[in-house]
């Protein structure tokens, strides 16, 4: 869904001054999280579909260390977003 509504979002996200390169960055952690993460988990299916004798249950129990990790990131990134700004902004200039 995020997907589909990104074109709307992202000119409102200019509006408000935010950098693109740093929404950017927010998106993808945000799809990652969505992707391991219940009721969908398209990447456990794929976990699923290589380890046929893992249980499903067990898969999900095993993405919870990795999706808290991931929202312990996007905090941060939320919080200061020069983290995701340090390299464009050495690369490139402010």
């Amino acid at each position: 869904m995020l997907v589909l509504t990104l074109h709307i979002v992202f000119p409102v996200i200019i509006e408000l001054g935010l950098d693109p390169i740093w929404f950017g960055v927010v998106v993808v952690i945000v799809l990652e999280m969505g992707l391991i993460s219940p009721p969908v988990g398209v990447n456990v299916f794929v976990v699923k579909s290589v380890a046929k004798d893992v249980p499903m249950g067990t898969i999900f129990r095993g993405i919870w260390p990795f999706w808290l990790a991931m929202g312990v990131c996007l905090a941060f990134l939320v919080a200061f977003p020069q983290i995701a700004l340090f390299l464009p902004n050495t690369m490139f200039g402010s």
